[in-house]
């Protein structure tokens, strides 16, 4: 299911789109807040800029958005109907899902983002 060469392997471990040799983020923890979304310039193995072009990673907003919305859904569907809780605490507990779960969606809409314009290329991997 992860096996090097597959979006979702980039997408889910932050790997370099291209080589998936490396980590695109200074820092693996995604919970280390200040640091969340700083990102190395370029990949150290195949080269790739991460930077596509200025301000490049606005539209990951777009991606931000859905993912939020999605697990907002996700979260209202389980508390509601299986949980059968009353709409005040389902909706303190979207909050407080979106709120914990901000710094992996931070992370995984530039994965995503990144890796919709930016392929595998398994000679830049070295294999």
């Amino acid at each position: 299911m992860l096996k090097k060469g597959s979006k979702l392997n980039s997408i889910l471990t932050g790997s370099c789109p291209r080589c998936q040799s490396e980590s695109m983020y200074e820092e693996a923890n995604p919970l280390n807040l200040p640091k969340v979304l700083k990102m190395n310039d370029h990949c150290s193995h195949c080269g790739l800029k991460y930077m596509i072009e200025p301000s490049f990673f606005y539209g990951a907003m777009y991606v931000s958005y859905g993912l939020n919305v999605a697990i907002g859904i996700a979260a209202f569907l389980f508390c509601f109907f299986i949980l059968k809780t009353q709409v005040t605490f389902t909706f303190i507990t979207i909050i407080a899902t979106l709120v914990v779960s901000m710094p992996f969606v931070l992370r995984w809409s530039r994965n995503i983002y990144i890796n919709m314009f930016v392929s595998y290329d398994k000679d830049a991997a070295g294999n």
